[in-house]
């Protein structure tokens, strides 16, 4: 059968499998059953042995039925996804109405917004970082809307542009480009981006991951004022070379139905200004914490959060579809086939779990447990 739509990796994460296709970047979890069938599809060399063997298996199955589902399976597997983007835009300084300076680590970058809306997509989550404009900065950073589309240069180099409903992925790519910065690294040194916040004892590192409503910043918020260290919120980049989730500058994104619970537990949140981006973010603040000791941490453990109001604090194993299905959508994964072997072999050694929680004390407690068993 078409062995050129065959996955190119493949782990059992019992009783699923992950299966890597590296055409397209994409990783698909299927149940054991499926795999077998799948694996009966690629050792046939016609559809005549295939339904030979498929009638070995199950004598009323349809093997017309299952060889074309078989069919559009892979076929979505290996479509190669082209995001729009505008053609090539130059570079116009005439966009350059807001100017920002802010200093990472040693560099001073500037950046230029050409309007109020454009600059909230940024500025909030960095706004701890911002200097005087009054030194040249070495990296300058241009960012404005033109015919509904969001544009990123630097250095007055096109990096990419994105239909402004995808704000984020320009909030993404921008995070990426000053991380790397920061570090001394290209994109093509990182395995990967997770959508996820990363919270560090001193020693490892857990990513925290849930969908928008679930209090995963609230938690990392909760962690943080009680000793912890937040590495990073929303992107957290993990190196290829160590495996290592290093450091992302920004400040942590609280949404406004945490504030009540947070305003007597961190110092001077009420006085922290006020986002509002959208509707459906509503109003956000945005927290600075310490820097962590160290720039970057060996990450051993994935934690879905699912915070449920009066709920006991329960942490339980969860299965990789659960955290794939979680993690990828809205992270940047290298399509490197080295690299990709990698995230796999990372995430079959990880501990994965789902925490519901709604009690502070319990929970930090409970947490405070899990970092200690990962140091053994």
């Amino acid at each position: 059968m078409n062995n050129d739509l065959a996955p190119t990796y493949k782990r059992l994460f019992s009783p699923y499998w992950v299966l890597w296709y590296s055409t397209s970047n994409n990783y698909s979890v299927v149940e054991s059953e499926f795999k077998m069938i799948l694996d009966v599809y690629f050792d046939s060399n016609s559809f005549d042995e295939f339904s030979s063997k498929l009638a070995m298996i199950d004598s009323k199955s349809d093997a017309s039925v299952i060889s074309r589902n078989i069919e559009n399976y892979l076929q979505a597997c290996n479509l190669i996804s082209k995001p729009t983007k505008k053609n090539s835009p130059k570079f116009k300084a005439s966009f350059r109405n807001i100017c920002r300076q802010y200093k990472i680590k040693n560099q001073k970058i500037e950046i230029f917004f050409d309007s109020k809306l454009v600059e909230k997509t940024i500025h909030p989550s960095i706004a701890h970082l911002k200097v005087k404009n009054n030194t040249k900065a070495e990296v300058i950073f241009d960012i404005y809307l033109e015919e509904d589309f969001l544009c990123l240069f630097i250095n007055e180099t096109l990096i990419t542009s994105i239909p402004k409903r995808d704000y984020h992925l320009l909030q993404g790519k921008f995070f990426m480009e000053l991380i790397s910065l920061a570090n001394n690294k290209a994109e093509t040194d990182w395995l990967g981006t997770f959508h996820g916040s990363t919270i560090a004892d001193g020693r490892n590192s857990i990513l925290i991951i849930g969908k928008s409503g679930k209090g995963k910043s609230t938690l990392c918020a909760l962690l943080a004022a009680n000793g912890y260290e937040l590495v990073a919120d929303d992107v957290s980049p993990m190196l290829s070379r160590d495996l290592n989730i290093y450091r992302n500058h920004s400040a942590l994104s609280i949404k406004q139905g945490a504030f009540d619970r947070l305003k007597n537990i961190i110092d001077g949140f009420e006085n922290l200004p006020t986002t509002y981006f959208n509707k459906s973010k509503g109003l956000i603040k945005h927290v600075p914490f310490e820097k962590p000791k160290k720039d970057h941490y060996p990450c051993k453990a994935i934690v879905m959060v699912n915070y449920k109001n009066e709920s006991e604090t329960t942490l339980d194993s969860i299965s990789i579809k659960k955290v794939l299905e979680t993690l990828i959508p809205d992270s940047w994964l290298s399509p490197n086939q080295a690299y990709a072997k990698q995230f796999i072999d990372w995430l079959e050694q990880s501990e994965l779990y789902q925490l519901t929680y709604s009690d502070t004390k319990s929970v930090i407690n409970r947490l405070s447990v899990l970092f200690d068993e990962l140091r053994n």
